[in-house]
């Protein structure tokens, strides 16, 4: 079915959605490159620029969608963009924060909500396992629904874990964007925060019809994961290009069902 709706990635885990006649900011890292220091001693970070102005970015936004607020997520130079009175969708464990950045229009969503004819859901996730999901905190993901519009599952920052599968089931999404990144930090190499190849190719072997967008890669320097090892994976298990898609930063995926 044709459709309006489209995806860009900005740049690791910021996307531009076109849905519904709504331009949705999600996640957005607007800082230069090279902002702060190397989270895994290879590079500051973020590794590279922004694809375009930030201008570009914020122009027009109709609603912003936070899933947590690490600092690649939202970060001061977001902050500091956004109008305060922006339209502003984000989890209970960061209703405080949002109210310190003065942000007079944020709506705490526990379950759901209904925002111009869009159905949003709030998701769970894990951001790790073990001691560093301690340190990490709650994270979010989010589901947006609309008559005649594909179902978009935002998985937000999280491994794979039951409740990430359950909500493939319960909600059946026609896209899933998964951040991919494999990160992980040093001392705990071993229990990544975000999925990596293999937890990647999980949630594909459980996505059923839904098309995969993996983004949150090549902008980190504790992201271990790459599109160039995420792609290699999924073509030694054969999955096919329009099943599994890897935008590049500024590229705009349109959506279709």
């Amino acid at each position: 079915m044709a459709t309006s709706a489209s995806i860009q990635l900005v740049r690791n885990a910021t996307l531009i959605v076109n849905y519904a006649g709504q331009k949705i900011l999600v996640d957005p890292m607007l800082m230069p490159k090279d902002s702060f220091d190397p989270l895994a001693g290879k590079a500051r970070n973020p590794m590279v620029d922004l694809p375009m102005s930030i201008e570009e970015i914020v122009e027009d936004v109709d609603l912003v969608l936070v899933t947590h607020t690490h600092p690649d997520h939202f970060d001061p130079v977001a902050s500091a963009t956004l109008s305060k009175s922006i339209k502003l969708i984000h989890q209970p464990a960061d209703e405080e924060f949002f109210q310190k950045e003065g942000f007079t229009n944020a709506e705490t969503v526990q379950d759901s909500t209904v925002w111009n004819n869009i159905s949003i859901y709030r998701t769970g996730g894990e951001h790790g396992s073990g001691e560093i999901l301690k340190q990490m905190g709650t994270v979010s993901g989010f589901v947006l629904k609309a008559a005649n519009e594909p179902t978009l599952y935002i998985v937000g920052d999280s491994i794979w874990i039951d409740e990430v599968e359950q909500s493939i089931h319960k909600f059946n999404p026609d896209y899933i964007v998964v951040n991919s990144g494999g990160a992980a930090f040093p001392g705990f190499e071993s229990t990544p925060i975000l999925m990596d190849e293999d937890q990647t190719m999980t949630l594909i072997n459980e996505s059923g019809e839904a098309k995969i967008i993996a983004v949150h890669m090549d902008a980190l320097d504790h992201c271990h994961t790459t599109r160039d090892s995420l792609r290699k994976k999924a073509d030694e298990v054969n999955i096919r290009k329009d099943k599994l898609i890897v935008p590049q930063d500024g590229e705009e995926i349109k959506l279709q069902f």
